[in-house]
């Protein structure tokens, strides 16, 4: 039997894209330019984590963070040309989504305990 080898690019991606809620906050991101909060009241994910995926995607070069000098600070997130070139994948995946995964799978999915 022929011993196949995973694709490093398509790993590395794989790796950032897959990792829990990175993909929704991508996709929230694709609606423009957010603060944090915008973010965490949009998606049911704990403060501590989104904070970790946004730095992340920072270093990743998907997410780009801007810090306003004003009073009070005001930062804001939004996608880079790297992340903005994620939008025809997070949309297929959402159409196939829609397709193929159920209500149920859908509700559970938001029950389970969260994970790293």
């Amino acid at each position: 039997m022929k011993s196949t080898e995973l694709c490093p690019r398509l790993q590395k991606s794989m790796d950032i894209i897959g990792r829990r809620w990175t993909g929704l906050i991508i996709y929230q991101l694709l609606l423009g330019p957010q603060r944090f909060g915008e973010i965490e009241s949009s998606l049911p994910v704990s403060g501590r984590l989104l904070s970790e995926r946004l730095k992340e995607l920072e270093q990743e070069g998907i997410v780009l963070r801007e810090v306003f000098p004003e009073t009070p600070v005001r930062i804001q997130y939004s996608l880079t040309g790297k992340g903005r070139a994620l939008e025809s994948v997070i949309r297929d995946l959402q159409v196939w989504s829609e397709s193929w995964i159920t209500e149920e799978e859908c509700r559970s999915a938001f029950s389970a305990p969260p994970q790293p």
